[in-house]
């Protein structure tokens, strides 16, 4: 793990595998809301199918998030603010080319950075659907922001009446994320429209047949000027850990 100063002097940690160099880019990873790099890429193999095909690979802990550091206050967060971080990542490692990977929360990360930033060559995205059109973001019906940060935030667990917020907590809870952090970002979550035909490079959108956060993925894709999309067996933690998801990515950025 290494760590490098954001553009907002938060700092934040990175992790690599396999070796710099060849015809390809490196593969830069963003991951999902709660979660980690290591968590959300290594473990499932990710990481190990892109290194196994002799991709080297970067990815970050967004703020809030695994190593980073981890301030409580909402004007810190956002996905906009999280671009910027993978701008400034690009910036302190000299990259001139990437290929870009982001899931859930990470994936709208991924589409703004593409959006505003001619270094991205490929992207993938996993994890979100319609709702990026349509409301700039994740899908707020199936996830309302306000619930989940109470959810968050409660000190009695047996309170939350949602499933899908219960299910966010008991995974902060087991992996001891800063739930407080976590609101904040919950709080700053990205609403705006995003400048989606912009992103005229080549995009592949993947989703789970049973993700309730990544409904109708082909309207993302249609979105897109250059897109494609496939729907794999899993739900919104699962999927990761599907073979076929990790093949998917390699394929694509080959």
């Amino acid at each position: 793990m290494q760590t490098f100063p954001s553009y907002d002097g938060i700092t934040l940690a990175y992790h690599t595998w396999g070796e710099p160099g060849g015809d390809l880019p490196p593969v830069v990873l963003h991951h999902g809301f709660s979660t980690s790099a290591a968590a959300n890429w290594k473990a499932p193999g990710i990481v190990d199918a892109l290194v196994g095909a002799g991709r080297h690979v970067i990815a970050i802990d967004a703020r809030g998030h695994g190593s980073s550091e981890k301030p409580h206050d909402p004007a810190r967060y956002g996905e906009d603010k999280m671009a910027r971080d993978l701008g400034t990542l690009f910036d302190q490692l000299g990259l001139d080319r990437v290929d870009l990977v982001g899931y859930s929360m990470g994936g709208v990360v991924a589409l703004l950075t593409a959006a505003a930033d001619r270094r991205v060559r490929r992207l993938v995205t996993g994890g979100i659907g319609a709702g990026a059109v349509e409301q700039g973001g994740v899908d707020r019906a199936a996830l309302p922001g306000r619930a989940l940060v109470d959810g968050l935030l409660t000190d009695d667990p047996s309170t939350i009446t949602d499933e899908r917020v219960m299910g966010f907590r008991l995974f902060a809870d087991a992996s001891g994320a800063d739930r407080q952090a976590l609101a904040a970002q919950a709080q700053a979550g990205h609403r705006a429209p995003i400048a989606l035909d912009r992103i005229t490079i080549p995009a592949l959108v993947l989703a789970g047949t049973d993700d309730w956060l990544a409904t109708r993925p082909e309207v993302l894709a249609a979105a897109l000027p250059d897109a494609r999309w496939k729907v794999l067996a899993g739900d919104h933690l699962t999927v990761v850990r599907n073979p076929e998801f990790a093949a998917a990515i390699v394929t694509f950025l080959t």
